[in-house]
């Protein structure tokens, strides 16, 4: 107790409780100062722009793409305006009940039914909450005005002009050109689609998808301030979209119609390259397809008919897609290698007595022809087929037992050419280690699956039942067997005999474009690959391929009779069995003798090369040389 008896005295305990409580009292208030200045003075101006970011909103406004011209700057890809019906976020009813109505009214008026509808917009205002959902693309006229009579039914409907790609040419060069379509989850998390967002639409394949980094423009912006709540309070600034760069290409769109034309709907193909650069002047599938259905969005139905076999897959691009034998066009393949090898000089001679007997089999020329004494370029004049037999058999087991098979891979088969298209297929060179792994599988799967004979015959494992033997390459020396090749790599395959032995990449895009056709950038060619076929050895081939279009005996000479371009070429009628036509085939090289364009036509159910792809090919060179056999073609297409 103090003096006066009346207070306690401040013990040491207490004042250290004291100082303790007080501390921490006085830490606590300086976190909170110091949090407060963090936030309102440095931290300020990176919230201002938060809040600013929370009241405004951008709806997007996608961008027109870049056409795509020809060589000559014929327009082949485009876009349009068309009408699309979309739905306004900020005016749609907020009673569920009432905005059901709405869906029901409006599918009744577009066709489409209300939970479509419904989930569609939910879908895209998830994505986009500020931006307008298109419910109906390129809807017609007389849609559109009865919305607008009766825009008291259709609280927060609109109508905006868009901009629709389009196809003018309609099914020809439809697989070159290729489509476009919305950009898919899985595409949104490559980086080549960085910056694009959901909604936008991108290639999906062909040229459009190749080059769509170029095609597709810059969208532009409508900038909007919406209240804390997220309701619309006015318009700012509108960003313009930019559109896509112009895209021209070394195709020649009359020859591309000529190539089209010459296949007739028949499911085939056709390819017209400069043998020199590579440059593809036309290249064509059939059956087609109109890629404008893309344009728009593409319903289940089509997408299943496009695909169907039954229809014969005219969605597939068969100018490098396909998996064909080639026939007797790969003589020229097999005479490469015969001569670098060593087997034969262009000099060598071989009677060709009609058949060949390998072992227990015998093999035949077409029709059992006796051609007699032949050497390499009389072979190639009339399609000696017992000549190759004899290469075949003599290559079986030579150069690491795959002559043949070296010199077709060097000369572009059984891999990729490299054009500037995707989705293109390698096709396959078949090896001894190639049958025999199929044959030690088949093996396996007969012991321990034990299938009928019914399901053995359906393929139920595999069918190489047999392992590799010399009658393979036999049949593999004629373009026969399991190879399989596309009219691109046979026409690279001869633009090499051709053009001095290079290997080149086919490419389609020339140089990128301002909308007004200046040039901004040179896309560049790909470096050639020398195959090293010797000079003397591809002159007799090239002899040999002039005689088979020229002289009496040639298998195409009276294809060519009274063509005035001289046309150096050769024919294919590739044997598939199971009672299925034959393969028509036909590569011609003009003009002689110095060819700077190869033409590659192939028909799956054509017959004989010289009755159907002979021909189809006629019908190119003339448009692409401005000539006919009794006079100019009208617009010839042959660069100088």
């Amino acid at each position: 107790m103090d003096d006066d008896g009346r207070r306690p005295s401040l013990t040491p305990q207490l004042a250290l409780r004291v100082a303790v409580v007080g501390g921490m009292a006085l830490m606590a208030f300086a976190l909170i100062f110091f949090r407060l200045w963090y936030l309102q003075v440095l931290s300020g101006d990176k919230y201002r722009a938060e809040a600013n970011d929370n009241r405004i909103r951008e709806i997007k406004v996608q961008a027109p793409r870049g056409e795509i011209v020809d060589r000559n700057g014929k327009v082949l890809v485009n876009n349009r305006t068309g009408l699309a019906v979309r739905v306004n976020p900020g005016k749609l009813p907020d009673d569920g009940a009432k905005r059901a109505r709405l869906y029901e009214r409006l599918g009744r008026v577009l066709d489409t039914p209300a939970a479509r509808i419904r989930r569609s917009v939910d879908r895209q205002l998830k994505a986009l909450p500020y931006s307008p959902a298109t419910v109906k693309q390129d809807v017609p006229s007389q849609l559109v005005y009865y919305l607008f009579e009766h825009q008291e039914d259709f609280p927060g409907v609109t109508v905006e002009q868009v901009f629709l790609r389009e196809y003018p040419h309609r099914q020809v060069g439809a697989h070159l050109f290729g489509t476009v379509g919305e950009i898919t989850k899985e595409q949104k998390a490559d980086d080549r689609y960085r910056g694009v967002g959901l909604g936008d639409r991108v290639g999906q394949s062909g040229i459009e998808y190749q080059y769509d980094r170029f095609l597709r423009g810059r969208n532009g912006a409508s900038r909007v301030q919406v209240d804390a709540m997220g309701n619309l309070r006015g318009q700012l600034r509108n960003v313009r979209p930019q559109q896509g760069r112009q895209l021209r290409l070394s195709v020649d769109l009359d020859v591309q119609k000529a190539g089209q034309r010459a296949l007739g709907g028949q499911a085939g193909a056709f390819v017209v390259m400069n043998v020199n650069d590579g440059e593809v002047l036309g290249l064509g599938s059939s059956p087609s397809f109109d890629p404008n259905q893309f344009s728009k969005v593409i319903r289940q139905s089509d997408y299943k008919r496009l695909t169907s076999k039954q229809n014969g897959e005219p969605i597939v691009n068969r100018a490098i897609q396909s998996a064909y034998p080639t026939g007797s066009t790969f003589k020229l393949i097999t005479a490469s290698a015969a001569l670098m090898g060593g087997l034969i000089t262009p000099d060598t001679v071989q009677y060709d007595g009609g058949s060949l007997k390998v072992g227990a089999q015998t093999f035949k020329n077409a029709g059992g022809v006796v051609n007699g004494p032949v050497a390499l370029r009389k072979a190639l004049s009339v399609s000696s087929d017992v000549f190759f037999y004899r290469l075949g058999q003599e290559a079986n087991g030579k150069g690491d037992g795959v002559l043949l098979q070296k010199w077709a891979k060097k000369l572009g088969l059984g891999r990729k050419t490299g054009i500037d298209l995707p989705s293109e297929t390698p096709g396959l060179i078949p090896t001894p280690d190639y049958r025999n792994r199929g044959f030690e599988r088949y093996q396996r799967c007969v012991k321990k699956e034990k299938p009928t004979p019914q399901e053995i015959s359906f393929g139920k494992c595999g069918f190489f039942d047999r392992p590799w033997s010399v009658g393979d390459n036999v049949n593999f020396s004629v373009g026969q067997g399991d190879l399989a090749a596309d009219p691109l790599q046979m026409a690279v395959a001869y633009a090499a005999i051709a053009n001095g032995g290079k290997v080149v990449r086919p490419r389609l895009g020339q140089r990128i474009e301002d909308s007004s056709g200046r040039p901004l950038q040179e896309l560049e060619t790909a470096p050639k690959r020398n195959a090293g076929v010797k000079p003397e050895f591809r002159q007799a081939i090239l002899d040999g391929l002039r005689s088979a279009a020229s002289e009496a005996g040639g298998t195409s000479a009276p294809v060519f009779k009274g063509f005035k371009i001289p046309v150096a070429g050769k024919t294919g009628t590739a044997e598939k069995g199971g009672g299925r036509a034959d393969q028509s085939w036909y590569v011609a090289l003009a003009p002689y003798p110095d060819p700077k364009y190869v033409v590659a036509v192939t028909f799956e159910q054509g017959g004989f090369g010289a009755e159907t792809a002979a021909p189809a090919s006629l019908t190119i060179l003339e448009q692409l040389f401005g000539v006919k056999k009794d006079g100019p073609v009208q617009g010839g297409s042959a660069p100088d």
